[in-house]
């Protein structure tokens, strides 16, 4: 049976039955979603920081390789296994750079044809509900979106054709918020509540896809649907769909002494992002353009 290190020892460009090799990086939920879309097109190469994932992602159809992007010299093990990689791997919790991205693009080298990275909306900051498109100048608010975009940096000033997506809150059946809504954990009410942007892992992983053979090199594209609901009423149509009691409403002065940092900062920012660049560029129909129509293609 052939191993990773079997693979890291073939010379770029060699396929095995006639397929060319696609690297995933932090082959996670929407990994391997797109796994399941491209390896019968690719052989894949899905990484993972834990070897406890690689029965499933085998089972999924990849080879699976342990790699931390903390440590350099398992990301040196990522040299010239592919000239395609899709990026799905978060900047660390702290910092002020993007260290991951930076190791993985010198290991990587000069010899990639098509890449793709998977960054965040959270670049934009709050906008206070107004509707903005690719164009706007990014106003990061936290660190964590400040190291999205210091990875977005390293992707696009790279001397690769590399796309960035630019994804939102990511939904499924199996990422809705039960633990949450069966909490009762407050959300904003009405007057004080925030717009969100919503994207079906299933349409991000497809969005990846897509992007991966007709992405513009350095080009940004919001991988966002076409919903516009407020964060607490995304809450309300989840609990309406499966029989959850709705989240209490609270002042926004009320809430930020209610939750965690972490949650009130979630809540502290308002967009509507749009997403002509997703359909008209790269030609993308959503399987699921709006929340609604998710929820109600799901099962109960």
């Amino acid at each position: 049976m052939e191993t990773p290190a079997d693979s890291e020892r073939k010379p770029r460009g060699r396929k095995r039955f006639g397929r060319p090799r696609l690297l995933i990086v932090g082959c996670g939920d929407v990994g391997l979603r797109i796994v399941a879309r491209l390896r019968d097109r690719f052989r894949i190469i899905a990484t993972t920081a834990t070897s406890l994932r690689t029965i499933e992602l085998r089972t999924a159809g990849a080879v699976p390789l342990v790699v931390n992007l903390d440590i350099a010299h398992t990301v040196a093990r990522l040299r010239g296994l592919s000239s395609r990689w899709i990026d799905l791997v978060p900047p660390p919790a702290t910092g002020t750079g993007d260290p991951r991205t930076r190791r993985l693009r010198c290991a990587c080298g000069a010899g990639i044809e098509r890449a793709v990275y998977v960054s965040t909306t959270g670049v934009y900051g709050d906008r206070q509900g107004a509707r903005l498109d690719e164009t706007a100048r990014p106003a990061p608010a936290t660190e964590r979106a400040r190291r999205r975009l210091a990875a977005e940096a390293i992707v696009r000033r790279a001397p690769i054709h590399a796309s960035v997506l630019r994804a939102p809150g990511i939904y499924a059946a199996n990422r809705l918020p039960f633990d949450r809504l069966r909490a009762a954990t407050p959300a904003l009410r009405p007057e004080d509540d925030v717009y969100t942007n919503h994207i079906h892992a299933d349409d991000l992983a497809r969005a990846a896809v897509v992007a991966l053979f007709r992405g513009a090199p350095a080009r940004i594209y919001n991988a966002v649907d076409d919903t516009q609901l407020k964060m607490g009423e995304f809450f309300d149509r989840v609990a309406e769909r499966f029989r959850l009691p709705r989240p209490p409403r609270l002042s926004r002065a009320m809430l930020q002494a209610a939750v965690s940092p972490a949650q009130y900062s979630f809540m502290s920012e308002s967009r509507r992002l749009a997403n002509r660049r997703l359909k008209r560029e790269l030609r993308l129909r959503l399987a699921y353009p709006t929340v609604e129509a998710a929820l109600a293609a799901m099962p109960d």
